[in-house]
């Protein structure tokens, strides 16, 4: 369904002085009393101070591990991240990059000698290629410009012995360079011709039969031979132990790849003119990234659910002998949601991965003979992105909810921090308070998630409380750092994020409760989610309020049109004319699996359309947005429901970013997206002051 991650932006009242001066005193002397010395609430300001490690690698000889920091330049408003190295334990922290165009995957050679990375770098046309591979010798130099291909390069990974690497990288549209085009001689654009199945991506934009291929580079010579050339995209290229072999994932369906998710391993020979074998048959989703076991024998990956529940899988770990056989489930009786990396441990006999359960991801491992699963990690708090060196040391990132994640070490069953990009900043702030938050649905069924309270909370207090609802829907609410929630609840609100039927982490029957029957059982969830705050003393029934983006919009949607006691309501990205969206989105396969195509299914379109068609009940005050080029919800979605509200005479307005896809990426627009939520809770929720 629809994923995204949830953006942020800003909004300025003004007011009488007199006013201002009235209440800022009072203000004043109300959180000196509440806030501890030091301490201030988070202000949209923090947007672009926080800074978001990722990918931290650790170096072969389980000395240092390389990480990237992304910051926020906010005069050229726009994003930046770096390549940084810390020593494992923790004492020396050294930037490596430090160009203006970014850069990302840093990698080490096998040997630790260099650190690789990806960056789009030099004059217009060489970025025009897109990012290539640079090379850092850690004894000292500037980096230098490793490949040179057309297509860019969009993943890689080095050879066992250093010698070569693989990478991912697209077949070259011709109509990027109308003057090379035959027959097409202008410097005009010339028409997109649409031929496919699936002809639309978010971001992509309108898709032609262009392909993503692995190829071979030779580092001394520096030449790169294209190692697959069918008409399917090939990618999470994966080196065997002893460099003769390489895994990867493809879909390679017949007649037609667009019409299906069944997405398979394959395993070729590292040479040129070679051959691919299928090795996994599963009707489905096989993916995450080949793991191969330390002898070479077995490559583990994940299983997903059959094509139908593609929208609601719940991947399983799987290991299959690398010559071709039967695959086996490892995690079979874990109802819980496995994900990449996977990791064997030295001697071949269990494998270490990550598992969402229930608004935690922790690190697991499981015997090669499958069995149970051991947490390595606990908590209240959430793992990602972990990394192994040959001597077993792993890192990966880790937060809670008050923590921004940082880069951290995992040992003997205990998680030591490495890196602290953000701690200045944190210990600065005065943060909510955030806690496990349990309701039960008219139905019976239970409904966890989360309550966000205001730093200066007082029990017994009624606040005006925000039900801000997470997209997917195959996603979970969880204990990780969220600025929107923070800065909701510094501006006096409680927060519900509720994990309502649809969402991941609690099983797969969970996850698949809603299929084809949107906007009913998630609805139920969310109200009962509500009626249990307002019932525990917490929130305001007067003064509630509603929002989210992607599926977190179309919910919003669905709500408000079910139930009228919300006082405002946000829906960014979200749609209600569901049968609208067939053929002007990115989902047609879900669709016509989930739904069916309208002609065979009406009555069911029309059904899960009920927003719409509903809106002369709707009368909360809803504000709509989105970004001007999303494929994965079009903006049409929002525009409608707009459209027909202001024929009603119901208070509404629509935003539209200019040039953004489905998540916004200009810091001045996520700053501008989330001052304007609070903008039109604050009028609505609020009294006049």
């Amino acid at each position: 369904m629809r994923k995204v991650s949830i953006f942020q932006g800003k909004f300025l009242f003004s007011v009488g002085l007199a006013v201002i001066l009235l209440f800022a005193a009072g203000l004043l002397a109300g959180s000196a009393l509440a806030q501890p010395p030091g301490k201030r609430p988070i202000s949209l300001d923090d947007m672009s101070r926080i800074k978001s490690v990722g990918d931290p690698q650790v170096s072969p000889d389980g000395k240092w591990v390389a990480y990237t920091i992304s910051s926020v330049d906010v005069e050229k408003d726009k994003r930046d991240s770096d390549v940084w190295i810390v020593s494992w334990d923790g004492t020396q922290v050294i930037q490596m990059t430090s160009s203006p165009d970014g850069e990302s995957s840093p990698r080490w050679s096998p040997d630790g000698r260099y650190l690789s990375f990806l960056s789009s770098r030099g004059t217009e046309e060489e970025k025009k290629k897109g990012a290539q591979v640079w090379l850092l010798d850690r004894r000292g130099g500037e980096a230098q410009k490793l490949t040179d291909v057309k297509g860019g390069v969009a993943e890689y990974s080095w050879s066992p012995d250093g010698a070569r690497l693989v990478f991912v990288s697209y077949d070259v549209d011709p109509a990027s360079d109308p003057e090379k085009m035959e027959g097409w001689k202008r410097k005009t654009a010339p028409p997109i011709v649409i031929d496919r199945y699936h002809f639309k991506q978010d971001r992509e934009g309108y898709l032609k039969r262009l392909c993503a291929h692995l190829w071979l580079f030779d580092v001394a010579t520096r030449k790169a031979e294209q190692l697959t050339a069918t008409p399917y995209d090939d990618e999470s290229p994966s080196w065997s132990p002893d460099g003769k072999r390489i895994a990867f994932i493809s879909n390679r369906a017949v007649p037609d790849p667009d019409r299906t998710s069944d997405t398979n391993v394959y395993v070729i020979e590292a040479k040129p003119g070679a051959e691919p074998l299928q090795l996994t048959t599963f009707n489905g989703p096989d993916g995450g990234r080949p793991s191969w076991s330390p002898d070479g024998k077995w490559i583990a990956y994940l299983q997903g659910d059959e094509p139908r529940f593609t929208a609601y899988s719940l991947d399983k770990l799987a290991v299959v002998p690398a010559v071709g056989g039967p695959a086996r489930l490892l995690t079979k009786k874990l109802d819980r949601d496995v994900a990449s990396p996977i990791l064997w441990s030295n001697d071949g006999k269990s494998l270490t991965f990550l598992v969402s359960d229930d608004r935690v991801v922790y690190v697991g491992r499981t015997a090669f003979d499958g069995g149970q699963v051991d947490k390595l990690t606990s908590g209240r708090r959430t793992a990602s992105n972990i990394s192994a060196a040959p001597d077993g040391s792993i890192a990966l990132l880790s937060g809670t909810a008050a923590e921004i994640a940082e880069v951290h070490a995992l040992e003997g069953g205990r998680l030591r921090k490495l890196t602290h990009t953000n701690d200045a900043l944190l210990a600065d702030l005065d943060l909510a308070t955030t806690e496990d938050f349990t309701s039960k649905s008219k139905d019976g069924t239970v409904v966890n998630g989360l309550m966000v309270k205001p730093a200066s909370y007082e029990s017994g207090r009624k606040y005006p409380t925000l039900l801000y609802i997470h997209g997917g829907p195959n996603g979970q609410d969880q204990h990780s750092f969220s600025f929107d929630r923070e800065f909701f609840a510094a501006n006096g609100y409680v927060v519900l994020a509720m994990n309502y039927r649809g969402s991941s982490g609690r099983g797969s029957a969970y996850q698949k409760a809603i299929y084809a029957d949107w906007g009913h059982l998630e609805v139920m969830d969310l109200l009962g989610a509500v009626d249990r705050a307002i019932s525990a003393g917490v929130a305001d029934p007067d003064r509630l309020g509603i929002g989210g983006w992607s599926y977190g919009g179309i919910l919003t949607d669905y709500t408000i049109a079910t139930d009228p006691r919300f006082k405002a309501a946000v829906s960014g990205a979200g749609s209600a004319l569901q049968l609208s969206m067939y053929g002007s989105d990115q989902y047609i396969d879900q669709y016509e699996r989930e739904i069916g195509p309208p002609w065979k299914a009406r009555d069911l379109w029309l059904k899960i359309s009920y927003p719409f068609f509903q809106a002369d009940r709707i009368r909360t005050p809803t504000l709509f947005m989105g970004g001007e080029k999303d494929f994965n919800v079009p903006i049409i979605g929002g525009e409608q429901m707009y459209q027909a509200l202001k024929s009603q005479n119901v208070e509404t307005q629509m935003v539209i970013f200019p040039g953004q896809f489905h998540g916004l990426t200009t810091p001045s627009y996520q700053r501008d997206r989330l001052a304007r939520f609070l903008a039109w809770y604050d009028k609505h929720l609020k009294p006049a002051r």
